[in-house]
């Protein structure tokens, strides 16, 4: 199983129509069928920055999403273009 963190800042002018990118982005990933979670989260205290968390089956899975018309609409051609800042964390699981 692959986890990561993916940490976005925005300008303050975006928030809302980046949380409603989002929105639609979670949904359709959702749907993916090597998609185990994808849930996005505004981080309190910090007005211009997401954190997604996100899990898939397999690096098969993974690719899958990154091919997707959904991500290619929402994510590439809309969150992307509006960024400041990306970072991502690949992250193992203990237990």
């Amino acid at each position: 199983m692959l986890s990561f963190t993916v940490r976005m800042t925005f300008e303050q002018s975006d928030r809302e129509d980046i949380t409603e990118t989002l929105c639609q982005l979670a949904a359709e990933s959702r749907k993916e069928p090597g998609c185990v979670s994808y849930v996005p989260h505004l981080v309190e205290g910090e007005a211009c920055t997401v954190l997604i968390y996100e899990q898939y089956a397999d690096e098969a899975a993974l690719e899958h999403h990154r091919t997707t018309p959904h991500f290619h609409q929402y994510a590439v051609g809309g969150l992307y273009q509006k960024m400041r800042d990306r970072q991502l964390e690949n992250l193992t699981a203990v237990c």
